[in-house]
């Protein structure tokens, strides 16, 4: 085999000076076959067998091009890493490298796209972000396995465009309140707000699209950005890729927090863990096109962020109208109301976690919010027992039964097992309970404890303790009795006494 400054030399003697293959062949020793094979191929340079090499690999690649098959004939949530891959293979009993199973997936990749004539699409002009830009925002369903049940969540994946931090929360739905309460705890972890926002045409945001960029923005979102002072720009339809960073950060976090399946007790613990994951991968991570991990850029982007303000109210309103029961409905699910209000309109004020009811320019009360998505139940009743003392003053025996006083406190229990046993407990035992609308709930429940440990469950003492609890007086010392009381000057029998005492009262009788 010939190297190319040779045969340079001999094209050139061949086409330049147009000496005979006889004295080309004196003057460099190869054979006329030689230079005649050269010339006649026409090529400046020397060209090579490829060398083929035997590779660890070989016995799998028949497995692994099934593999590859199969999962990009499954959707993207559900498809299997290249490391995954890797792992499997080792199972099998593959002891080579995970970069010779990557180089092997990107040519059988570009061999596929290739007989599909699909090569020239999924082409697209790299981005670039000034600091405190830009943030994307993006939802994504994911599983989680919450109080034992495995459970499909909402994901909303905020991410920064210059230092690529992100924060991501798990939510049951994908309302409004959820959209604001994700953008809360996104500017909260993130330290402050870019100047614009780069969203998708979710139905949250988007009343309507319109030609090119034109929009009808929800007005709850729009109070949002208001508060919030960036501006919000909306991808065209179908056109993922203006967004790319979230939309890979959607990719990502299904193999750095979804698998496996995490499992948690609550929500909110939920959410607690995956905050904390990720700003612990903000310092794992490299940030790719600047020096140092994401958490080095961010710190740098931080100090050009906007401010962080006050949260967003973020509720969204209803009117609904109180029942006689003194409960309001909202999505399968009860709230009690004060009984003041019943058969009242009220205005129903709806967060992320709670529910909060207004009326007249005044709140009047507040819920944890219950999500049940199931259709297969009768829907649960959230009660507060406080809401029905009004109506307990009319209907005393309605305390016996009432749904609402099943989750009285252990101490009011006690006292109500004791005084129904009386005649007129029933009443006593509201009039107690009514305390707490005129006192605060913990000192009255004090007192009750009190009396309970005092052996006198009755509402006089609870009163007198409560009382001496208001007034900051102590309780008297306890009055300590001998067990039996003795005798010490026994007493005679005088007659001679009350005969005087009626000859007294004779005389009074018969005198003039």
């Amino acid at each position: 085999m010939i190297d190319v400054a040779t045969l340079s030399v001999i094209r050139r003697w061949a086409l330049r000076e147009h000496l005979s293959l006889r004295e080309i062949a004196r003057r460099t020793g190869l054979s006329r076959n030689t230079i005649k094979k050269y010339l006649r191929a026409g090529e400046a340079e020397p060209r090579y067998a490829k060398r083929v090499g035997i590779s660890k690999l070989d016995p799998f690649a028949e497995k692994l091009s099934g593999w590859l098959k199969t999962e990009t004939g499954k959707s993207r949530k559900q498809r299997r890493t290249v490391k995954q891959m890797h792992a499997d293979l080792a199972a099998l009993g593959y002891d080579g490298s995970y970069n010779r199973v990557a180089a092997f997936a990107r040519v059988w990749l570009a061999k596929r796209q290739e007989a599909e004539r699909t090569t020239g699409r999924g082409t697209f002009v790299p981005l670039t972000f000034g600091v405190g830009e830009a943030f994307q925002f993006d939802w994504s369903e994911d599983w989680a396995v919450i109080g034992g049940e495995r459970t499909k969540l909402q994901v909303a994946h905020t991410k920064l465009s210059h230092s690529r931090a992100f924060i991501v929360r798990a939510y049951l739905l994908q309302t409004h309140e959820m959209l604001f309460d994700a953008h809360n705890h996104a500017f909260r972890v993130l330290g402050g707000v870019p100047r614009r926002g780069i969203y998708d045409n979710m139905k949250t945001a988007v009343d309507k699209v319109r030609r090119g960029k034109e929009r009808d923005v929800n007005a709850r979102f729009g109070a949002m950005v208001s508060h919030f002072l960036f501006e919000a720009e909306f991808c065209n339809p179908a056109s993922g890729w203006e967004k790319g960073q979230v939309e890979k950060n959607v990719r990502d976090a299904r193999h750095r927090l979804w698998q496996p399946v995490p499992a948690f007790a609550t929500l909110a613990a939920l959410n607690d863990w995956l905050e904390a994951r990720c700003t612990a991968l903000w310092r794992e991570i490299d940030h790719g096109k600047l020096p140092g991990t994401v958490a080095d850029v961010w710190a740098q982007e931080r100090a050009l962020l906007m401010p962080l303000p006050r949260p967003f109210d973020g509720f969204v309103e209803h009117t609904k109208r109180v029942s006689p029961t003194c409960l309001v409905t909202f999505e399968r699910v009860r709230y009690s109301v004060p009984a003041s209000y019943a058969n009242r309109p009220v205005s129903l004020r709806v967060y992320a976690e709670r529910i909060v009811v207004a009326a007249e320019g005044q709140l009047l009360c507040e819920h944890r919010r219950l999500i049940d998505r199931r259709h297969d139940t009768i829907g649960h009743t959230v009660y507060d027992w406080r809401h029905y003392l009004a109506v307990l003053q009319r209907k005393p025996g309605a305390l016996r039964n009432g749904a609402p006083f099943v989750e009285l406190p252990a101490a009011f229990r006690q006292l109500q097992a004791a005084l129904l046993k009386q005649p007129g407990g029933d009443r006593e035992m509201v009039e107690v309970l009514a305390l707490v609308l005129h006192h605060d709930e913990q000192a009255v429940l004090t007192a009750v404890e009190l009396a309970l440990e005092a052996g006198v469950p009755t509402k006089m003492h609870v009163l007198n303790v409560l009382h001496r609890l208001l007034d900051s007086k102590a309780a008297p010392p306890p009055v300590t009795a001998p067990q039996a009381l003795r005798l010490v000057l026994e007493p005679l029998a005088n007659v001679k006494r009350y005969d005087d005492l009626r000859a007294s009262e004779r005389k009074v009788r018969h005198a003039p």
